[in-house]
This record gives structure tokens, sequence and C-alpha cells, in this order.
């Protein structure tokens, strides 16, 4: 007892054995016992899901059958040089990053646009540039922004249903090179993001 060491090594010891009943406790208690399913482990899978995706996901806004595919999707920084250099509108000597999703046939022929989700009409206008549009709020607190239209079936106040008929496709200024065609945005906090990923 009279050596330095003695009481370190008694310390080091006794700890030592405490730490190892500890894990042997911890482990017999994981093996013998079966943990009752408290659904915690559910709710804490939610809570992790993102909150800014709708509850139903969007449906591509043309109509079923419409022969209409996408031209030109959205500009992501995060992209490739190639899809970053695709996702660019000329206009006025100038580039400019696409904000959306535009449809078009290969035909050129126009086609039935449908409201994308479930919401209510905030805004119709004739923009000089970007053509007709129609402005569509969801309850998410998405919106949904539909421009180059032509025969717009809505008006400011109401409320359209999921794959409602809502305008037909048509021509603008801004992006004349596309001729018929839809731009979609969705937007977000007032700003446009990807519709990819909330599009089915």
């Amino acid at each position: 007892m009279s050596k330095k060491w003695f009481f370190p090594t008694v310390y080091l010891t006794a700890a030592a054995l405490i730490l190892s009943l500890v894990w042997w406790y911890q482990n017999a208690q994981d093996l013998g016992v079966t943990k009752p399913n408290t659904g915690l482990e559910e709710l804490k899978q939610e809570e992790t899901v993102p909150t800014d995706k709708p509850a139903v996901e969007m449906k591509p806004p043309i109509s079923p059958g419409s022969k209409a595919g996408t031209t030109m999707e959205y500009y992501d920084e995060a992209g490739s040089e190639k899809s970053k250099e695709a996702a660019l509108v000329h206009y006025a000597n100038t580039f400019w990053p696409h904000s959306g999703w535009d449809f078009a046939r290969k035909d050129g022929k126009t086609f039935d646009v449908t409201a994308a989700l479930a919401g209510k009409v905030i805004r119709v206008e004739e923009n000089p540039l970007t053509g007709h549009l129609v402005e569509v709020k969801h309850k998410n607190g998405l919106i949904t922004v539909y421009q180059s239209l032509s025969g717009v079936m809505v008006k400011t106040g109401d409320t359209v249903k999921q794959g409602q008929k809502i305008a037909e496709a048509g021509h603008n200024k801004f992006e004349k090179e596309a001729g018929a065609h839809l731009h979609f945005e969705v937007r977000k906090d007032g700003e446009p993001v990807n519709p990819a990923a909330y599009l089915k």
C-alpha cells in the first residue's frame, strides 16, 4: 500500500469491473427482452419526412393523351454543364436560366393544360413577354404557375381540382422559338424550385 502505483491501480481495476458489469447488463437486457412496439419509431420516421412536399403528388400539368412531352427542364445550379446549357432560354441576345419545365407536342399543335394539384386560383393575367398566365395556390403553401396559355377557362378566386382543364397551350414572346407550349413552374416562398421534386 505504500507504493505510489497502488491506489491508481485499484481505482482503474474497479472502474474496469464496473464498466464490464454495465456492458454485460445492457447486452443481457437486449438479448432477453423484446422492446414493446410503442409506435415512437414510426413517429420519429414521419417527423423526418420533408414537410414541403404535397400530401398528394402533383400530376403533370397536361391532359392524359395530349401527346405532349417535356421540351425544356429547370436550370439546376447543381446539375451537369450539359443539363445547365440545355436549360437556358435565348432572348434579346442574352441567355436566361429556365425557371420551370416546358411541355409541347412534336407536331407543334396545342393541347389541354390541367391543374397539377387542387387549389385556389390567385392570379390570371396577360404578360407582354410570357403571355397569358394562371397562378394556383395550394394547401401546402406551394404555388403552381402556368404560362404561355391560350383559351384560359378560370378566373381569380376559382377553386380547381387536380387534373381539371384550366387553359390550352399557347405562344409567348420570351420563348418564341418554343412555339405552342406550356411553361410550368412550382414556387416555394415566392421562388421557383425544381418541379422534379413534386411531379410524379
